[in-house]
């Protein structure tokens, strides 16, 4: 094991127990809150992990934690192509927060630096993470189509779960509100913001590889 090897282990760990521990804590969190208002602590969990934040942060968590324990001969979970979908799936994550939901709730005591924990600190280091750490050069074009196979699942489980419960979950997807035109519309465009940053991650890794290599010439 290389140093670089070494360090990026080490670096895939602090952001596995940070993924994982702010995860169960806003489990901890949503649950007691549902189990107040009478409801089971079952649904609570169905709630929680509804959310595309909780289902992104548990895939970067599992993620994480093969590379930590792992590094570079995890398998499917370690591969570059992998580690480089849930990069653009926990960017998503932090964007949409920052542009749309930030402010929405106000959250108070432990939910505030989970909040933090999830939306801003997660993404950051797990995107460091891919820039310092993650081999390039071993990404196609065709990866992006492939990454988009988790959201556009999840806008499917969305709806599904709002038609059942009667809850939807993030403002841009409330059909009673929006209709299913506008909300599909929404939808259609957050897919292609997917997309497009995939594309743009593959371009980086190109450009990134392509320069390691002038280098050392």
């Amino acid at each position: 094991m290389t140093g670089s090897q070494g360090a990026g282990r080490l670096f895939a760990g602090l952001i596995a127990v940070t993924a994982w521990l702010a995860v169960s804590l806003r489990a901890w969190i949503v649950v007691g809150a549902v189990m107040a208002q009478g409801r089971t602590a079952l649904d609570g969990l169905v709630t929680v992990f509804s959310y595309f934040t909780l289902q992104a942060n548990v895939i970067l968590a599992v993620v994480a934690t093969a590379c930590a324990l792992r590094g570079e001969t995890g398998g499917f979970l370690t591969r570059p192509s992998t580690r480089a979908a849930v990069t653009v799936y926990i960017i998503i994550v932090g964007l949409i927060y920052a542009v749309f939901l930030a402010g929405l709730r106000q959250l108070t005591g432990l939910a505030v630096p989970v909040d933090i924990a999830l939306h801003r600190v997660v993404p950051v280091l797990f995107t460091l993470y891919w820039l310092i750490f993650v081999p390039k050069g071993r990404l196609t074009w065709r990866n992006p189509l492939a990454w988009l196979t988790f959201p556009a699942l999840y806008v499917v489980y969305s709806l599904i779960y709002g038609a059942l419960t009667g809850r939807y979950l993030y403002p841009f997807s409330n059909v009673p509100v929006l209709g299913y035109p506008r909300a599909l519309g929404y939808a259609a465009l957050i897919l292609a913001a997917f997309y497009g940053l995939g594309l743009a991650l593959v371009a980086l890794d190109r450009a990134i590889a392509g320069s390691a290599i002038r280098a050392r010439q």
